[in-house]
């Protein structure tokens, strides 16, 4: 692999990135264009910023890695993002009539518009964001190191600063459009190294015989049932809880806008889960003694395709972190400006400048994230640890909170102290570790428990879930414009409402 061409490849491809999100994003006013491109966006859209985010950095080198080490393991990876999506599409599409902004919002307008519960969740989910964007730098970083040379170090700031770039100037209307534009080169780039990936091992049958010698020599590691099952729950639950979805279903132009592109992305998705597997198996056959398992990826695609056509897939690969990357920023963005911001100044940002308070948060983001990244390169574990103990409470609150009204502010507080408390503890017992596989179900089990013991033994909240939405869209909604209409500018119906 040619560096220099690789780099200057990286650098006009950037460059169309760049150009994508100026045209697309020339007309934004407000807060919600930056962050929600206007509640506009469309199904063809959301089902292509959602395909390029699942398969993103922890399928492009997570899975294939994970397939190197356990052979059709790494299939798990993708049946748990496609249980995931199925399910998010089922039970949390219809929240886009609500109007919520961010994630926060959602989860106290289940108890009451609680705001000890909103700032909680707001704090979580904002870790939560800058964990997945550490993830994708680490992935990209990893992906640009081994392709050019350039140490570590310097790949990751580059990475950061590519897709920094493109959400300050864009927004979200960019990462939706620069989202689709990668998922069309994801899906090409996987179909033609899994097919040469089949075409040099003779077969899905090879394949599965030099598995089974693998596990028995022990040069692969067995994946105990438990293990097994944890991996593909945390990815689920990873994707059920993530704010970046979340996002996805908020701007939505509909319901149903998002429900059939999720169920679409679910479908593609579980289809697509063979094959990271049939890669990372394939580059165990031709490079069994990899130093770095998380190379398997780019090993394969430089020693079966052509120079030219390997490196538009390692391009291709390149872009998932990128696409991934871009939506987990804009998610923490607007968690930053919409919840935090109003948590520590009593108000939303003044209208005349949300966009740019947007954009400097960007930045801010950006710089968090990179020093997340800094402190770790192993992306499987990264991304299991950090679900567990961020967002498995979350996902509890979201669920019983959908569906048992009897939830208060006293239960939601308790699910998401418990689950990080849970994941803590597991993350410290080597052994207890070892049999999960990952903190995750135990984080989920306790955080439920907690919930529902805590909810009982304390008051119903005595707020109806009406009004809860009132309280909601007033806080969010009622500062800006009273700011407007202050500085002379006429207000729409839609912005008051």
């Amino acid at each position: 692999m040619n560096g220099t061409l690789f780099l200057l490849g990286f650098g006009l491809y950037l460059l169309l990135m760049i150009t994508i999100s100026y045209l697309v994003s020339r007309r934004q006013s407000s807060s919600e264009d930056f962050l929600l491109a206007g509640r506009k966006v469309s199904g063809t859209l959301t089902l292509g910023t959602t395909v390029a985010t699942m398969i993103g950095t922890g399928t492009s080198m997570g899975a294939v890695g994970y397939a190197y080490q356990h052979g059709w393991g790494g299939i798990l990876y993708g049946i748990g993002g496609a249980v995931g999506i199925l399910l998010t599409a089922w039970l949390f599409a219809p929240l886009r009539q609500l109007r919520f902004m961010t994630m926060s919002e959602e989860l106290c307008y289940y108890v009451g518009a609680n705001q000890w519960v909103k700032h909680c969740s707001a704090v979580l989910i904002f870790l939560a964001s800058l964990g997945w964007l550490g993830a994708h730098i680490i992935g990209g970083a990893l992906y640009l190191s081994w392709a050019t040379g350039i140490n570590l170090l310097h790949s990751k700031l580059l990475i950061a600063g590519a897709f920094t770039l493109y959400v300050m100037i864009g927004g979200y209307k960019a990462v939706v459009w620069t989202d689709s534009l990668m998922a069309v080169l994801l899906f090409c780039g996987f179909i033609v190294m899994s097919a040469a990936a089949v075409h040099i091992s003779g077969g899905i049958a090879p394949l599965s015989d030099l598995v089974t010698e693998a596990l028995h020599s022990g040069q692969m590691k067995s994946l105990p049932l438990l293990p097994a099952i944890s991996l593909a729950v945390v990815v689920a639950v990873g994707v059920m809880a993530t704010p970046s979805f979340r996002q996805r279903i908020y701007a939505a132009r509909s319901v149903n806008t998002v429900r059939r592109s999720f169920l679409l992305s679910g479908g593609l998705y579980l289809l697509f889960a063979s094959l990271p597997a049939v890669i990372g198996i394939t580059a165990f056959s031709l490079a069994p003694e990899l130093d770095n398992h998380q190379f398997a990826f780019s090993t394969v695609a430089v020693m079966l395709l052509p120079a030219a056509l390997a490196m538009l897939v390692l391009l291709a690969g390149l872009s998932a972190t990128l696409s991934s990357a871009s939506s987990d920023a804009i998610a923490a963005v607007s968690v930053l400006i919409r919840d935090l911001y109003q948590a520590v100044t009593g108000q939303m940002p003044p209208v005349n400048k949300a966009v740019r308070y947007a954009r400097l948060a960007v930045l801010v983001v950006s710089g968090c994230a990179l020093l997340l990244a800094l402190l770790s390169d192993d992306l499987i574990s990264y991304i299991s640890n950090m679900i567990a103990t961020l967002i498995a409470g979350m996902f509890v609150v979201a669920v019983l909170g959908r569906f048992w009204q009897r939830l208060n502010w006293q239960g939601a507080l308790a699910a998401m102290l418990t689950a990080v408390f849970t994941s803590l503890l597991l993350l410290s017992q080597p052994l207890w570790l070892a049999l999960w596989g990952n903190p995750c179900i135990p984080a989920v089990s306790c955080a439920f428990f907690a919930a529902v013991l805590v909810s009982l033994l304390t008051p119903a909240s005595a707020v109806s879930r009406d009004l809860a939405l009132q309280r909601i869209t007033a806080q969010r909604e009622l500062n800006p414009v009273v700011q407007q209409e202050q500085n002379g500018r006429p207000v729409t119906l839609e912005q008051r409402y």
